[in-house]
């Protein structure tokens, strides 16, 4: 008697066992049927925390687009100010920098300190143009110095700290000035 009891009891735990696991399987994989897509665009929480951040698209100064455009609104105002010769633009001085800022940083400390534009463009990217730069102190090696540390190579008698400072907020205040 008690052997069918336990026999029974196992085939009915058994029976429900199979039926609970089976029925987690479908619901796993998404609703299926009509009204899915609707369903499946409502819930569309990633369990991934990298996705939890909301990213919101930023318009570099850099992207090619936009930074020859605030070349050409940067260029008068700059030329009047006289920090770039009457004949030359942003986009041609700023040609050999990778960010604008900092040839916008440059071309302000190059101004106020006195030094030769040319040299410092030389010293910050590592990149000897075609322009004369054998009177600069520039090392041999095309090794790119930061802005302070290109100021003091070009002058030492200079607190390059607080120019390279100076120059970077001006740069950053030509960019907000021209719209960025």
């Amino acid at each position: 008697m008690r052997k069918p009891m336990i026999i029974g009891a196992m085939l009915i735990f058994g029976v429900a066992f199979a039926l609970t696991t089976g029925a987690e399987r479908p619901a796993a994989q998404g609703p299926a049927g009509a009204g899915a897509a609707e369903a499946v665009q409502e819930n569309t929480r990633s369990l991934n925390p990298a996705n939890w951040i909301k990213k919101q698209p930023q318009d570099s100064v850099d992207e090619p687009e936009h930074r020859s455009e605030l070349e050409k609104k940067l260029t008068p105002s700059l030329q009047a100010r006289g920090l770039l010769g009457a004949n030359t633009t942003a986009t041609d001085t700023c040609a050999t920098f990778t960010m604008l800022e900092g040839c916008l940083a440059a071309l302000h400390a190059s101004h106020s300190l006195g030094l030769e534009f040319n040299c410092l463009r030389s010293s910050l990217t590592g990149v000897h143009t075609s322009e004369d730069v054998s009177a600069c102190k520039v090392d041999d090696e095309g090794q790119a110095h930061s802005l302070a540390a290109a100021i003091h190579l070009l002058k030492a008698d200079a607190n390059a700290k607080q120019a390279a400072k100076d120059a970077e907020q001006q740069a950053k205040d030509d960019l907000k000035a021209a719209g960025e």
